[in-house]
């Protein structure tokens, strides 16, 4: 817990230094090309822009660590009640991914895993290798033109009116939710696949087999415990693809989560949103490696998590 406090410590530091020396002049993009130069000194005194830069820092930090994420420079809306929204329809669409992913992944892997080089194994090999060499978006707007465009099945985009949720429509989080399992399950259930023939092939499952033990049992008892390790690690990886894989999967979809959010937050230079956002991916991807972690040492109590 202590690394993780120290590696958002030094991403907040690093995020700020970047947004201090990316080009661009905020007043000038929030009032636009015509303003006189007394009103946008007076609109970056109100930001604090004269200020020295760690001394806005240090009130940043001071603000996130009080629950007080600040206010965005465009909107003008506190940036707490923008993350609310938005986590809540990006998380909507994860867990629709990741419920359904993960689990298939994990069968198909172990199915084709214990039957190497039969057709089940050059099927879901097939299929893996489809999966990861498609580009989010590619696979995107294949199942936009497919299940929405030519058999018209669901809505092409997935825009929310205002007041909506994702459980008011649903079917909106189909098209880019089934776009972020490809890949999560093409990458999860090769590493399933290879860490099963792997174990497999170990003399301990050799020698439980030659003792009549039904393959069922085998699987359970000694196969699945050792060959989920290394996907474990995966899954933790992926939670860090699918913040990424969200930015390009929402606006490819037009999906008003935090991948969306991130982009504007680039385009319109709004600084204070784009620090939260940067941070909050940043913390998540560090919990799931913790969680990781934890998960290694239930599955296997020799290892000892430090």
């Amino acid at each position: 817990m202590g690394l993780i406090i120290v590696t958002l410590a030094v991403i907040s530091l690093a995020i700020f230094a970047i947004v201090e020396i990316l080009p661009g002049d905020v007043a000038k993009m929030m009032l636009k090309q015509n303003a006189t130069e007394e009103s946008l000194d007076r609109l970056r005194e109100q930001l604090g822009l004269y200020r020295p830069w760690y001394e806005r820092y240090f009130d940043w930090v001071w603000g996130v660590l009080r629950g007080d994420w600040g206010t965005s420079y465009v909107t003008g809306i506190p940036i707490s009640e923008i993350l609310g929204r938005r986590v809540v329809h990006s998380l909507a669409l994860a867990l629709f991914a990741l419920v359904f992913g993960i689990p298939l992944a994990v069968l198909a892997g172990i199915w084709a895993g214990i039957r190497p080089d039969r057709l089940a194994d050059r099927i879901m090999s097939m299929v893996g290798m489809v999966g990861i060499s498609m580009p989010e978006f590619v696979t995107g707007v294949i199942f936009m033109l497919v299940l929405a465009s030519k058999f018209e099945l669901l809505p092409p985009t997935s825009m929310m009116l205002p007041g909506e949720t994702p459980w008011t429509r649903p079917q909106i989080l189909v098209l880019p939710a089934l776009t972020l399992t490809v890949v999560l399950f093409a990458y999860i259930m090769r590493m399933t696949r290879a860490s099963v023939i792997e174990v497999m092939q170990s003399a301990y499952v050799r020698t439980a087999t030659l003792k009549g033990i039904p393959m069922h049992q085998v699987v359970r008892r000694h196969v699945l415990p050792n060959a989920m390790l290394p996907t474990i690690t995966i899954i933790a990886a992926n939670m860090g693809y699918m913040l990424g894989g969200l930015i390009i999967v929402e606006n490819v979809f037009a999906y008003p989560g935090l991948g969306q959010m991130l982009l504007f937050s680039i385009q319109q230079r709004d600084f204070p949103l784009l620090e939260s956002l940067v941070l909050l991916i940043a913390g998540t991807y560090a919990i799931s490696n913790l969680l990781a972690d934890l998960s290694y040492a239930a599955l296997d109590p020799r290892i000892r998590v430090s």
